[in-house]
């Protein structure tokens, strides 16, 4: 764990490439594939200097998870900020959920694979139960603000809600990722989702 207590801050130009290229890395190559040469090179810099940044590859995954987690809040913040009914807010998960799966599905293949690695390194899996801590949270934040403005009716506590909403799009995207037909499989799952998030936030 020494990486843990010698990783430095994570900001500027260099950070951002480097996770942009191990992003785009496991997409084509896999997790496993994706060595700090690889992506200290399409990256452009030293191979030195992703250990300075992030001290081992599955800090550096962890990164990519939380910048993609990250880049999901602040749209969603933005969808939901304006929101009137509990079938906006609604409407507004479905559109998140349909926006990832068909403009940029690696990004649950890059949290799929990183959740099965959890299973098999400490390192990884204390990163990343901080992570869906931390975006649960977050997501109970906002239905407990919208419970109070009086759009919504929760079923159960916000952070319980928020969890089983995580869960219902994330199984839908396990369901779909790989599918032929994505879009017309898409369709089928989200409209039996639609109906458990109603039931959720009283829509």
């Amino acid at each position: 764990m020494e990486a843990a207590t010698t990783q430095q801050p994570i900001a500027g130009d260099k950070a951002k490439r480097i996770v942009d290229a191990m992003r785009s890395s496991v997409a084509r190559r896999g997790a496993a594939g994706s060595t700090f040469d690889h992506v200290a090179r399409e990256a452009g810099v030293s191979r030195g200097l992703l250990h300075y940044y992030f001290g081992t590859k599955e800090r550096l995954l962890v990164e990519v998870v939380r910048r993609d987690c990250d880049i999901r809040m602040d749209i969603l913040d933005a969808a939901l900020s304006d929101v009137r009914t509990a079938e906006d807010f609604v409407d507004a998960l479905v559109r998140s959920l349909e926006d990832v799966l068909e403009n940029d599905p690696d990004f649950y293949a890059l949290l799929f694979e990183i959740t099965t690695m959890a299973r098999r390194n400490d390192e990884i899996a204390g990163e990343l139960s901080d992570l869906y801590r931390r975006t649960r949270r977050h997501v109970a934040d906002l239905l407990q603000a919208k419970q109070d403005e009086g759009v919504l009716r929760l079923a159960d506590e916000p952070e319980a809600v928020a969890a089983i909403l995580f869960a219902l799009g994330d199984g839908i995207a396990l369901q779909v990722l790989h599918a032929p037909d994505r879009v017309r499989e898409l369709g089928k799952w989200v409209r039996a989702g639609v109906v458990c998030a109603r039931a959720l936030l009283g829509a």
